[in-house]
């Protein structure tokens, strides 16, 4: 596929995903969601891909859904907005979570709607100093969806959960990492740096350690401790048996630097 409405390529095992539509500050249409899926697509058939950097091109990350993509008439038939969620924005959230390699978004100006929210999809969330977030649905009589009423009050608890949803305010890039909503704000100009240098990271990291680590800690909200010992236990036994394992203790003994292939 031909794509127009991102920017998608795989460098030295990392994927970067860039959200490209800058004259609509980057607002998904269904377009840009197909593009997106089937970039996705790609990326899990790739076995050299280990790590993702998802951002936006231009001012914004993304100003949610763009509204003339959908638009509504005073005399029309209402849309449904329950198949959007279901074909486009649940997919999308549902298949960033189960991404086995860590995905980092790179929010680089006002991130609106499901654009607030998609970066809660995500593994580790940057945000450039004059970046904010936004719930704008309540001005819409809209919820927060996206995953915002599932992300929103384990990352923020109930209360700013609740003024962040019914209130709609700006929430600065500051304020984000302050309250855990992001790992971390940064400078405007050293945002695509720490973001690539993350990457870099990643990319000679133990991959298949992470990803069952990202499994392990989103599995443990619906788990008693011992249901999440249980899982543990599986993983580890797992991963005992990897080759970033027995890389990981030779190079530890050696005293030299690992080299995982990601396995």
């Amino acid at each position: 596929m031909d794509y127009s409405h991102i920017l998608f390529h795989i460098n030295d095992g990392i994927a970067h995903l860039t959200l490209n539509r800058p004259e609509k500050l980057n607002s998904f249409n269904a377009a840009m969601h197909l593009e997106i899926q089937d970039a996705l697509v790609t990326l899990r058939a790739n076995a050299s891909v280990r790590v993702m950097v998802l951002t936006g091109a231009g001012r914004g990350f993304c100003a949610g859904q763009d509204l003339s993509d959908r638009a509504v008439s005073a005399d029309g038939a209402p849309p449904d907005l329950g198949a959007s969620v279901e074909k486009y924005y649940a997919p999308l959230v549902l298949a960033l979570r189960a991404l086995p390699i860590p995905v980092i978004c790179a929010v680089n100006g006002v991130a609106a709607g499901a654009g607030a929210n998609l970066p809660l999809a995500c593994d580790i969330v940057l945000a450039a100093r004059s970046a904010s977030f936004v719930e704008v649905f309540c001005k819409l009589g809209l919820i927060p969806d996206t995953g915002g009423t599932y992300f929103l009050p384990r990352a923020l608890g109930t209360a700013r959960a609740m003024g962040a949803a019914l209130l709609g305010g700006k929430i600065s890039a500051e304020q984000a990492e302050q309250w855990g909503l992001i790992w971390k704000c940064v400078d405007d100009g050293q945002l695509q740096a720490e973001a690539m240098a993350l990457a870099t990271h990643f990319a000679s990291a133990p991959t298949k350690g992470l990803a069952f680590t990202k499994q392990a800690i989103y599995a443990s909200p619906q788990h008693t401790l011992e249901q999440q010992l249980t899982l543990e236990t599986s993983m580890m036994r797992e991963l005992g048996q990897s080759e970033d394992y027995r890389e990981g203790v030779a190079a530890f003994v050696e005293k030299r630097a690992p080299k995982f292939v990601g396995k």
